[in-house]
């Protein structure tokens, strides 16, 4: 039963985002604790008559710094890449510089589960109405063109002002060739002006490489960089501080994402958090490629979760504004 689950969820994901074909040629990056997950999407492969390529990472070798070089022979003339990782903090240069690499390659689409669970392949987030994302993805995105900066508030104490101007936001429910996805997938996002975040938010839902918070995190923000970190729990802001301390773009914002997927539960594992409806991210660090054409170049890109967030859009050229959320809820679907 566990693994009929698995395969229809990864035979749903690969059907419904990716739009995997038989000409298809796959090549599947995992290591010793995604096992099963790796051959629910082998056989959801194999099913649609690919073509399937597998690259195992041994645990002796990791915390991986730079790509193997088999594994960029393996690249060559793939169509479909499937990322199916444990996610190590240390790895994640390794990883932006892979997704970088595969990028290169206009042909190929990829999905990338760091992190990704069993949990969550037969629970829900995977087994979705992907067209019904799409479409709360295009109302959503549709009310954001032209913005020129957000006002966002919560009741947990957020109160932040953010410049998107010329950085539209895309999501992540359909991927065409040259583009990449998260499976679980199920956001709108956009690369913010590096420049242009000023107040405070306050996050209360979880941290990548965290995991679910216990105390609330307070990140006080002037013109884009991280000034302070408070919290009631010490602890907390030391680790926080530490793994912000990589470089100093690591410091400056890079991602303002909202969750769509409506079977995403809280657990604490930031692959499955940011999509939760009810919910936003901000991320710290790298957005290089992100539509827009982000600017920060950190070695990292963390993500950080809050519930119910309200969210005002300011658009361009004096057009007034327009709430698109109460509450965390989109007030287009009310």
């Amino acid at each position: 039963m566990k693994a009929e689950k698995m395969f229809k969820a990864a035979h749903s994901s690969l059907n419904g985002v990716i739009n995997i074909s038989s000409s298809d040629k796959v090549l599947i990056l995992h290591d010793i604790h995604s096992l099963t997950i790796t051959e629910a999407f082998k056989q959801a492969s194999a099913s649609e008559g690919c073509e399937i390529t597998t690259y195992l990472i041994r645990e002796e070798d990791r915390p991986l710094k730079e790509i193997p070089e088999e594994l960029l022979v393996m690249l060559k003339g793939k169509t479909i890449v499937l990322n199916i990782l444990k996610a190590y903090p240390e790895e994640i240069s390794f990883r932006i510089k892979w997704l970088f690499k595969i990028e290169e390659d206009k042909k190929i689409k990829c999905a990338h589960m760091p992190g990704i669970t069993e949990e969550m392949m037969t629970e829900g987030p995977l087994n979705v109405d992907y067209d019904e994302m799409r479409k709360t993805a295009a109302a959503a995105i549709s009310l954001l063109d032209n913005a020129d900066h957000l006002h966002i508030t919560t009741g947990a104490g957020t109160d932040l002002m953010l410049g998107i101007n010329k950085r539209p936001f895309t999501d992540d429910v359909y991927v065409k060739p040259g583009g990449m996805c998260n499976l679980p997938c199920g956001e709108i996002y956009c690369a913010p002006e590096e420049t242009r975040a000023d107040g405070i938010v306050v996050f209360d839902a979880s941290i990548g490489d965290i995991g679910m918070l216990r105390h609330s995190l307070k990140v006080h923000l002037k013109n884009g960089k991280i000034t302070k970190f408070e919290s009631d729990d010490p602890d907390l802001v030391k680790r926080i501080t530490e793994l912000s301390s990589v470089d100093e773009e690591a410091m400056i914002i890079g991602e303002l994402g909202i969750g769509i997927n409506p079977g995403a539960r809280i657990t604490g594992n930031m692959l499955e958090d940011e999509k939760a409806i009810n919910t936003a991210h901000i991320a710290f660090g790298n957005n290089e490629d992100f539509p827009g054409g982000g600017k920060n170049r950190s070695k990292i890109h963390r993500d950080s979760l809050f519930y119910k967030p309200n969210i005002e859009v300011f658009y361009d050229s004096g057009q007034g504004s327009r709430m698109l959320m109460k509450e965390g809820k989109f007030l287009f679907q009310q």
